[in-house]
């Protein structure tokens, strides 16, 4: 047999999907099981967006685009940047990419050699760690409290860069807590890396999804911070594969090389289509949407806490709680378990997003209706008693 590459090891599992084909298993038996744990939104694109493909297919619009993709859609990132998160991005700047894995993949290769470090914070999303393996790094988890929201620190940084060290991979708000980073503390880590020459890839897929204070992008703070985002989640066009980077204009030419031959360009009819969710009538769509995502969370966090599964930090953004269950139970992988055949829900033990508090905490989604929460509490009800 052929030998296989090492990163084929290294490389995190995500525990998570098996636990989806167990629940698709049952409910392939007829059982009815509440999905608490995909980071799915239930909404999908708006009917303005999917003409918009419909119209781009029958022009005939699927030929190749630029690597950079189409000018048109990078001006409007670009403009969107400016009115909704507050930072002038220039176009040029601005990189699209096929979904938030294809702009994550190309920061990993652009800005990583082998046997550089990256730190992340313990908890954060585990398919992140395998794109700096797959780019010859070694990612650093270094765990984190709910006293700091669960987000590297500055104090962080100092303790742990070390001569390998070459930056830092970060998400605001976060996955799985749904927290972000109090801006000061950010821009105190900003300067503390740039201090050290280093550098700041910052994960704002969920930054449009926020029930609090209206959010500013990171490059309010620093204009070198390489940004990911995505139609993924605020946009809900997960299976369009469509997202960008936002990269400083000195490294531009670099990322394009390099999307020129993995990629050749984002998926050419999503890339026009995606157009129109700028349009009033979609941005109103979604805006409807962030106001229905913020009453779900508004009912579920109350709820989990009277249940004992309390939750240490407040999610301010995306679609996830992050809650303790230790109340419960001391091995939150066999909760997840017994949640799903004895309560018929399905939500992620902790182990998927850090070793730190894997066995205390699990991570519930709310992107799924508001009707189905209420059932599902009532289920916890009876399964906690």
């Amino acid at each position: 047999m052929f030998r296989l590459a090492q990163r084929t090891e290294l490389a995190v599992p995500f525990h998570a999907v098996e636990l989806f084909k167990q629940a698709n298993a049952l409910i392939a038996q007829g059982k009815d099981i509440i999905s608490l744990g995909i980071g799915e939104p239930d909404f999908t694109a708006p009917p303005t967006v999917v003409e918009a493909l419909h119209q781009a297919a029958l022009a005939g619009r699927s030929q190749y685009t630029s690597p950079l993709g189409i000018y048109e859609l990078r001006v409007a990132i670009s403009q969107y940047y400016a009115e909704h998160f507050g930072a002038n991005v220039s176009p040029e700047r601005v990189v699209i990419t096929a979904g938030a894995s294809g702009a994550l993949s190309l920061a990993c290769l652009t800005l990583i050699n082998q046997g550089d470090e990256v730190l992340m914070p313990d908890p954060s999303y585990p398919a992140n760690q395998n794109f700096i393996l797959s780019a010859g790094g070694k990612p650093t988890l270094i765990p984190t409290s709910a006293e700091q929201r669960f987000q590297l620190s500055v104090d962080d940084i100092r303790a742990n860069w070390g001569p390998a060290t070459r930056g830092v991979l970060i998400a605001s708000p976060s996955n799985p807590t749904g927290a972000t980073i109090a801006k000061a503390e950010l821009a105190a880590l900003v300067q503390e890396v740039k201090s050290r020459n280093g550098f700041v890839i910052m994960d704002e897929i969920y930054l449009g999804l926020y029930y609090d204070e209206k959010p500013e992008s990171a490059l309010v703070l620093d204009d070198n911070i390489i940004i990911i985002n995505s139609f993924s989640k605020y946009f809900h066009m997960t299976g369009w594969r469509l997202g960008w980077l936002i990269v400083p204009e000195q490294i531009v030419a670099a990322v394009e090389r390099l999307a020129s031959s993995l990629s050749i360009c984002a998926p050419s009819l999503a890339q026009h289509a995606a157009l129109a969710c700028f349009e009033p009538e979609a941005m109103a769509t979604y805006e409807q949407r962030r106001i229905a995502f913020k009453a779900r969370r508004d009912f579920l966090l109350p709820a989990l806490n009277d249940l004992g599964l309390h939750v240490p930090v407040t999610p301010d953004g995306a679609f996830y709680i992050y809650a303790d269950v230790s109340q419960h139970s001391n091995n939150s992988d066999e909760f997840s378990q017994r949640l799903l055949y004895e309560a018929s829900i399905a939500a992620v033990p902790g182990r998927d997003f850090g070793p730190a508090l894997a066995n205390k905490m699990i991570r519930f989604s709310y992107a799924t209706s508001l009707e189905r929460l209420h059932e599902a509490v009532a289920r916890l009800q009876k399964f906690l008693g």
